[in-house]
């Protein structure tokens, strides 16, 4: 009896032993999503074993000298090494095959003598190529500058990670956009406005004296998909943020960021010279701000030799501008850029304006402001645009400046944290609404005339160019608040890179870097990925109506508010639902807002048969019993999106459910939690938007359409005082 308990005690010790291990193994090797896009994670065996004859040994000249180089090396050795479980041979010179070269034409003998096509490339372009250079077959990685070796590199990389063959290489990429830009929305107190990751990720009160490593693999991240310039602080600007004490720590971070190519910008508080320069005025007119701010310019150079440049929100929400003093956009901007010309700086001025006091339609009052203003802005200026004519809506159309300031560069602003789009909790993957908005034809000079053509320069010739994000990133351990939130950077940074990049090439790429090259896994998240912005439009923002969110917080549906000041801060404003209809009327019977578009546009935009019904309610105000493509009237449909939104959640849930064997369980049980939160608050959208246009409207609920689950007044009663970013 005792020899049987004791063998009994010893396997249960075993077992205990095995399973403990076995728990530890997996903590260890858990997935957080720290790594982002550079996780090199082994390849599959096949993969290693075709790659390792090829990768045997990485030439890099002038490495010693170079902090880029260093870097470059680093991030080749890790990658190449985790990838394929063996990191290559880091050599003085060319010893056999499955060389990487990695050389500008000035920095190696062998570039030169292949006498290849380099000037196209310009600074940041390079050439990948399978080459056979000494007698010995391998890779070149050539560019005209170490930026360029730098965005080669990580190009090089990823073809391993997307398990692209590198035998006959010949690739030839350069940057369609110049600045390449994300716009952190961080404050000095560490929060962030709208931002859903947790704190920033600045730690201004130890800075410069500490430096988180989490500042090197943000800018290892960033170069890896070629952006190449950061605004470190909110466009709602304190203008502490240009005095010496915070300057310093801005010259810390520039000094990490150098390395991979990242330029420092600052967002700049037009009252600076009021606030922290003991000055009567911040005139653009006044000779004493006029230096103030050119010494200003002088003593960032000083500490930050690569400064950008300032990031401008003026005369919007509150914020201080030139029009203060009587004096327009340009002249405040102009007044910035000539300080900062001499340093080869540039000023990025934000048009998202509207005024308290302007009762013309909001979708109308930028293009308003600043179209009578072209050609007046300097060289060094760049006008920074939002997507569309609102503020980062689930769908807008795209903003009317796109392609009628000829004589001025136009900046795209697209917004990569999800203001209203779930926050961080919903799935809402935003490259198809990118692709949407580049290839938008704005008809300026013709067909054909996208707004990307507008934003790369080649439609009127401009030389500055630029595109911006609003980041999505925070402390959180996953940086972004959840897996799938690090598409939205990761698709941003590639199609700022090349905008004629298709969104689901992108999410393709994405997923097999993120998670796995398995076939079945591919299949189904791409389809989730794909079909997650449609489902947040269906659920929010059916048929193109805009703004519906609960104000401030812009978090949850709040489409009956109608009693705040200002009358386009309430959601009732765009809708304009009543017994008789719903939608906002900007065709000539309106605000007449299509007409600044070009003549075909308005011809589109006008017309009710051919606005297209995703647009539809933005442009027209029509009756509810409309009758629509589908055979239904208005409020079926609307109906009907509500439900397809919803229902689109619920079937993203259970594709997810599908894929958990092929997910690591971290991050697998993370995105489950977070639909299953996704699918709640669709439901909560759906029930308290029908609830309430149907109270406006009078009308029944379709035949086999679900109920609401609560009355309107219990929807109407919620309130969210502490919702994160506000």
């Amino acid at each position: 009896m005792s020899s049987d308990v004791s063998c009994l005690s010893r396997n249960l010790l075993l077992v205990a032993t095995f399973l403990y291990s076995a728990l530890l193994a997996a903590t260890v090797n858990a997935e957080d999503g720290y790594d982002l896009w550079l996780r090199y994670q082994p390849l599959e065996v096949e993969a290693r074993d075709n790659y390792r004859p090829q990768l045997r040994q990485l030439v890099i000249p002038g490495r010693e000298d170079s902090r880029t180089l260093q870097a470059i090396g680093d991030e080749l050795l890790r990658g190449v090494g985790g990838l394929i479980g063996r990191a290559p041979e880091m050599a003085s010179r060319i010893r056999g095959d499955g060389f990487v070269l990695v050389a500008t034409p000035g920095s190696s003998a062998d570039v030169r003598a292949a006498q290849l096509p380099m000037d196209a490339l310009g600074e940041e372009g390079y050439l990948i190529r399978a080459i056979s250079l000494r007698g010995h077959t391998g890779t070149l990685v050539t560019a005209n500058s170490e930026r360029g070796l730098l965005y080669g590199s990580f190009h090089l990389l990823r073809l391993l990670q997307t398990r692209d063959a590198l035998v006959g290489l010949d690739i030839s990429s350069s940057p369609r956009i110049g600045l390449r830009l994300l716009n952190h929305w961080d404050n000095l107190d560490r929060s962030v406005e709208r931002g859903y990751a947790g704190q920033s990720i600045w730690d201004w009160w130890n800075l410069p004296d500490v430096l988180d490593p989490r500042y090197t693999d943000y800018a290892r991240a960033n170069a890896a998909i070629g952006i190449n310039g950061t605004v470190l602080n909110n466009v709602n600007a304190s203008a502490d943020s240009l005095t010496p004490r915070y300057l310093d720590k801005a010259a810390a971070l520039a000094e990490v960021f150098r390395p991979y190519g990242i330029r420092m910008y600052l967002s700049a508080r037009f009252s600076a010279p009021v606030e922290i320069g003991g000055l009567e005025t911040a005139d653009p007119q006044s000779p004493a701000v006029q230096r103030w701010w050119q010494h200003k310019a002088d003593e960032i150079y000083q500490r930050i030799p690569d400064f950008g440049g300032f990031l401008v929100k003026a005369n919007s929400e509150g914020q201080p501008g030139p029009q203060d003093y009587g004096r327009s956009h340009a002249e405040g901007a102009n007044l910035l850029a000539r300080a900062l010309a001499p340093h080869g700086g540039v000023v990025m001025w934000r048009a998202f304006v509207y005024q308290q006091d302007n009762p013309e339609d909001r979708a109308k009052q930028a293009y308003s402001d600043f179209v009578p203003l072209d050609g007046q802005f300097d060289d060094n200026v760049i006008v920074q645009v939002k997507n569309g004519p609102i503020d980062f809506q689930p769908r807008e159309p795209f903003h009317p400046m796109f392609g009628a300031m000829p004589k001025t560069p136009l900046m795209m602003e697209f917004q990569i944290t999800k203001e209203y789009l779930g926050f961080a909790s919903h799935l809402a993957y935003l490259g198809p609404m990118y692709e949407e908005v580049l290839r938008a034809d704005t008809f300026a000079e013709g067909p054909g005339s996208t707004v990307t053509k507008v934003i790369d320069g080649s439609l009127h010739g401009q030389r500055l160019t630029g595109i911006a994000g609003v980041a999505n990133i925070g402390r959180d351990r996953d940086w972004s608040g959840s897996t799938f939130n690090q598409a939205n950077w990761y698709v941003f940074g590639r199609m700022a890179w090349n905008p004629d990049l298709a969104a689901a090439t992108v999410a393709r790429d994405w997923l097999k870097i993120t998670f796995s090259d398995n076939p079945e896994l591919l299949a189904g998240a791409l389809d989730i990925m794909l079909a997650s912005r449609q489902a947040v439009v269906d659920y929010m923002t059916p048929l193109g109506l805009a703004h519906l969110m609960a104000t401030g917080h812009h978090y949850g549906p709040g489409p009956w508010v109608s009693d705040l000041a200002r009358p386009e801060w309430n959601p009732a404003y765009y809708h304009r639902a009543d017994r008789n209809g719903i939608g906002f009327d900007r065709t000539a019977e309106g605000s007449n807002a299509v007409a600044q578009y070009a003549t075909p546009v308005v011809e589109k935009f006008a017309s009710r048969s051919r606005v297209g019904e995703d647009l539809l309610l933005w442009f027209h105000h029509l009756p509810w019993d409309h009758r629509m493509n589908s055979g239904r009237d208005l409020w079926e449909e609307l109906v009907y999106r509500y439900d397809r939104g919803l229902a689109e959640v619920q079937e993203m849930r259970t594709q997810w459910q599908a894929l958990a064997p092929l997910v690591d369980r971290e991050r697998f049980d993370k995105t489950a939690r977070l639909l299953a939160v996704q699918e709640r608050e669709a439901k909560w959208w759906r029930d308290a938007s029908i609830a309430y246009f149907q109270s406006v409207s009078a009308r029944p609920l379709p035949d086999g359409v679900a109920p609401p689950a609560r009355d309107l007044a219990y929807y109407r009663a919620l309130e969210f005082p502490w919702t994160p970013g506000h």
